[in-house]
Parts: C-alpha cells; structure tokens; sequence
C-alpha cells in the first residue's frame, strides 16, 4: 500500500505536464530515445491517453480530469479509479469488496470520500462550564439516545475496510462486515461501551488464519535485546515513523464512506503493559453534536505489537499483531456507550475532511489542548472543594470545641 502524501499532491503536477507535452518513442533495438513534441492534443488517440493516466496516482489523476476535455472523459472511466484504490488500499482487491462499492456509488466515489481525512475544528466551541451542567439539562434518556432514532440505523449495514503498511508494504489487510455483538444480548450492546476488535472477528471470515507480523524483512530495524531499545528506542521509532494504518467504514443503506484513521500515528506507549508490548494509536476527531454533551468525541484506533524474536535469540526481530481495536470516547475519557457510537459513526460519513493532513494533526492537537485544559479545571475544581470540605470541618470542630468549654 503506497503511502498517500497529504498535502503534497500538488507536487505532481509537473509529471503530469510533461506526460503529456512530449511523445517519448524508444526504440526497441538500442538505447537512443527521439523525443517528439505534440502541439495538438487532439492528434493523441484515446487510447495513449488512457495509458497515461493509468500510470497516475490518484491526486495526480484528479489534477489532470482539469486540464483538458479529453483528460476529463477519460478519468471518469472506473477501472483507472479501480487500480487507483486498490493500490492504496489492498482490502479493496476482494470481489465482496469491490460488488460493496459498485452498489454505493463506484470507485471514483469511494476514493473521493475516503482519501481526504476527517478534520474537527469545532472542539473550540467546548466549554468546560457547559459541561458542568450537563447532569441537569440532559436526563438519562437524551443521554442514551432515543431508540426511535435506531430505526434508520442499522450496525449490520456498517462494515469495516482496514489496511496496514510498514514502509510502503502492506502487512495486513482486513474486512469485517457488521458490528459483533451488536443484534443480541437484549440490548446490551446499545447501553456498554462501543469496541470493536477487529482481529476477534475479522479473522473468521478470512481465508488465513488472521495472524500478522513485523519483521527484518519488512524493513524493521533489528534490536540486540529488550535491554538494548529500552536504552536506545530504535524499535519504537521505526514503527512511530513508518507504520500507517487505513481504517475506512462503510455504510451500505446510506451508501456513504468515510476514512477514521489519522494515517499517521498521533500517539502510542512503549513496553506497555508488558516490556515486549507497543502500543500505537491513531484516531480522529468526531463530531457529536446534538448527541453528547460534550459535542465532539476522539475515535481511537488502538494497535498494539509483541516482540517475539529479538537477534540475540538466534532469530531475526520479529514483531506480531496482537491487538487492533476501535472505541470512542468523550472529553473526560469515559467510553461512549454502542447506541451513541453508531449514532456518531453515521455523522462521520458526512463530516468535512482535509486532503491537508497537518490540518488533520491540528485538529487532532487542539482537542488534546482543550482535553487536557478540562482536566486541569476538574483537578481545580476539586482541589477547591477539597479545601473548602477542610475549612468547614476545622470549623465545626472549632464550633464544638468552643460550646464545650
């Protein structure tokens, strides 16, 4: 899977002017090469035109559906779309895949909603004083939803299209079809917390036996020993840096599309829980408006690796898949219940996104700033009633004391 440059894309104009401004011919008997230069591209016939933009990535297709009618037509054609995406993400090769997005609108569309990512600015809107109230303006039922809402909503119409890469490589792909656990249980999915373990369940409906794993070979650099990235970090920088994850959801009755990975790491944790465990997070920002309270939430895509080889046990450094999971949660951390997420997941799908991507690691910034703002105002908060708890016992004491006497 070819790594998307957000905010780059632009950069490729210059290869798309001069695929089409000179006619390079080769001749098949030596090394020479005659250039010819075309002055009207009405004298270039449809097909030339269509081995061209086959060779394009998908910015760069995009940019040259602008620059002339006959550009234009032909980029509409769906099978240069179709290799655009199953390029940049693998899962997409699968027929069930490909009859999924044929029925919500073709490849064109798909890659249209799930290249640029879901940018979030309204986490400034948030005040830490709104929510203080939040118990007395919104009862139980405004909280949980109100189940008539569900009519429309389906979490067997959701499904889950994730792709995994290390340095350009994909190492794993996975599909997953509905939400688990979400038709049963007398609804005991709509009132617990949303998670999503996708290797639990995606595997079951794959041909292998679900397992992924990092190693030398996929370019990983190699560790002596525990001891040794403990000091060092190499290991942990090489997957912070090199590690990209694609998590597109898919509503099939909405027919809509909506990528819920930020790419790019934004976070992780080193030797947790155990010393041989990484933990790498990626995520985005979600609106929840009319919803929660709080108005926006942080989707979380959770994955996390286990160090089974090191070089100094014989064997080349190896990592595996252990861990690879969704769950959403609000301002003050606490998991959003199944019957608020999918009301969520279905306003992401037609949400504003980005092709910038440092806009999306600023929208991704600005609401840890505001998260972390209401945790230090909580902690004030409580200092201060601490505080006054103190005073008036000192108080009552002092009260009793005096009466005593």
């Amino acid at each position: 899977m070819k790594a998307p440059h957000y905010g780059e894309q632009y950069k490729s104009e210059m290869t798309l002017v001069s695929a089409y401004s000179e006619l390079r011919i080769y001749n098949q008997g030596s090394s020479t090469m005659s250039v010819a230069p075309v002055e009207n591209m009405a004298s270039l016939n449809t097909d030339l035109f269509y081995d061209i933009l086959k060779r394009l990535d998908g910015p760069t297709l995009a940019i040259a559906a602008c620059t002339c009618a006959a550009f234009c037509s032909i980029s509409k054609e769906e099978r240069l779309w179709e290799d655009v995406c199953s390029s940049m993400w693998p899962s997409t090769n699968r027929e069930d895949v490909k009859s999924l997005i044929s029925s919500i609108g073709g490849f064109r569309k798909f890659y249209a909603d799930c290249f640029p990512l879901i940018v979030n600015k309204e986490v400034t809107d948030y005040q830490w004083n709104d929510y203080l109230e939040y118990p007395e303006e919104w009862t139980e039922a405004e909280y949980y939803g109100d189940m008539d809402e569900f009519k429309s909503i389906s979490p067997s119409d959701f499904v889950s299209i994730v792709d995994i890469c290390y340095k350009d490589k994909i190492i794993c792909s996975k599909v997953l079809w509905g939400i688990p656990n979400a038709n049963g249980f007398n609804g005991w999915f709509y009132n617990c917390p949303f998670r999503i373990d996708l290797l639990t369940y995606a595997a079951r409906d794959d041909d292998d036996d679900g397992e992924a794993f990092l190693s030398v070979a996929n370019g990983l650099p190699p560790i002596a020993s525990m001891e040794t990235e403990r000091k060092d970090g190499k290991l942990w920088r090489g997957l912070r840096d090199d590690l990209r994850l694609s998590w597109i959801v898919v509503n099939r009755k909405m027919k809509q599309a909506a990528n819920l990975a930020s790419w790019c790491p934004i976070g992780g944790q080193r030797h947790w829980p155990t010393d041989k465990d990484f933990v790498i997070r990626f995520g985005s920002i979600l609106p929840a408006r009319d919803i929660l309270p709080c108005q926006v939430v942080e989707c979380i895509l959770s994955m996390k690796f286990r160090v089974i080889c090191t070089e100094g046990e014989g064997a080349e450094t190896t990592l595996k898949l252990t861990e690879l999971s969704m769950q959403l949660e609000d301002m003050e951390g606490s998991h959003v219940n199944g019957r608020n997420s999918l009301l969520i997941l279905k306003e992401a799908l037609s949400c504003r996104r980005s092709k910038n991507y440092s806009e999306v690691l600023e929208s991704c910034n600005l609401y840890s700033k505001v998260q972390n703002e209401l945790k230090e105002e909580k902690m004030r908060n409580e200092s201060r009633l601490d505080r006054l708890c103190i005073l008036s016992g000192i108080a009552a004491f002092a009260s009793f004391c005096y009466y005593m006497l």
